[in-house]
Parts: structure tokens; C-alpha cells; sequence
């Protein structure tokens, strides 16, 4: 079966690099776009008690490094495509939880597949934090390939 359209989420991290470089081949050869997708992490609200000075910018600020940072990233992952002579597209969402955003933003783009990277966690990490891999993998219904 060859796909027509990719969602690649990237985080920049290093595994997630060499996902999108594996991503770019294969879309080459089935002939696919690609949407990149990068999931910005949702400003913390902090409850203080009284006498705590909060800086009221700080939300504002954060969001701006947090834009920035999904910016860079998903630059360098279409330069990196559209070099490899891949339509590509790009899509960003402020979430709480990654996997739910990767599994929205798959839909709202009308992806045939998501191909992600595995953060292979192991022991008591893997029991407390998860993976958002795995979450992906457990509740879309769209098909994941899962580079390791």
C-alpha cells in the first residue's frame, strides 16, 4: 500500500531527526506529502499564595519562546524535505498532551499515516511517564509506523 499523505511529528531531539530523515525516503518512494507537526508544551498555570510576586508577562513570554522554538524546528525539517524534492506542509498546536494533538492534527490534515519516533523508555520511566508513541499507537485509527 503506498501513502499519499505523512504526518511527522518532530521535537528536534536527535531520534526525532533521524525519524524525519527515514520519513523524507519514504515518502520518496511512495510518493507521499508530508505535514510536519511539532506539539508546544501549555503554559503551566501556578497557583501562589499570598505575598508571591508573579511576573503577569510571563505567560505571553512563554508561549513566544515556545512559537520560536516549534518555528526553528519545523524550518529545518521542510528545508531538510523540500531539498529531497518533498511537498511539505508544517502544523503546530499548544497541548497538554502531545498525543492527543499528533492524533488531531493527523485528522484535521486528512494523514493516511503517522510516522513517528519511539523514545524507548525503559523501567520505571516507562511505568510513570509513558510514551507518547504508545499513546499514539493505542488510540488512532489512523495507521502509525514507528521508527526506532
Amino acid at each position: 500500500m503506498y501513502y499519499k499523505h505523512i504526518l511527522v511529528p518532530t521535537d528536534g531531539s536527535p531520534l526525532s531527526g533521524r525519524a524525519v530523515t527515514e520519513a523524507i525516503a519514504f515518502a520518496k518512494d511512495s510518493g507521499a506529502r508530508i505535514t510536519f507537526f511539532h506539539a508546544q508544551k501549555a503554559f503551566q498555570e501556578i497557583y501562589f499564595g499570598p505575598g508571591v510576586i508573579f511576573d503577569s508577562n510571563a505567560p505571553a513570554q512563554f508561549r513566544e519562546i515556545q512559537g520560536s522554538l516549534a518555528n526553528d524546528i519545523l524550518d529545518a525539517v521542510e528545508k531538510q524535505a523540500r531539498e529531497a524534492g518533498i511537498e511539505c506542509g508544517r502544523l503546530t498546536m499548544v497541548c497538554e498532551k502531545p498525543y492527543e494533538a499528533i492524533i488531531e492534527a493527523a485528522k484535521r490534515q486528512n494523514c493516511d499515516l503517522i510516522f513517528m519516533a519511539s523514545n524507548a523508555r525503559t523501567g520505571i520511566d516507562a511505568l510513570i511517564l509513558g510514551s507518547e508513541t504508545r499513546q499514539v499507537l493505542s488510540r488512532s485509527h489512523i495507521p502509525v509506523l514507528v521508527y526506532r
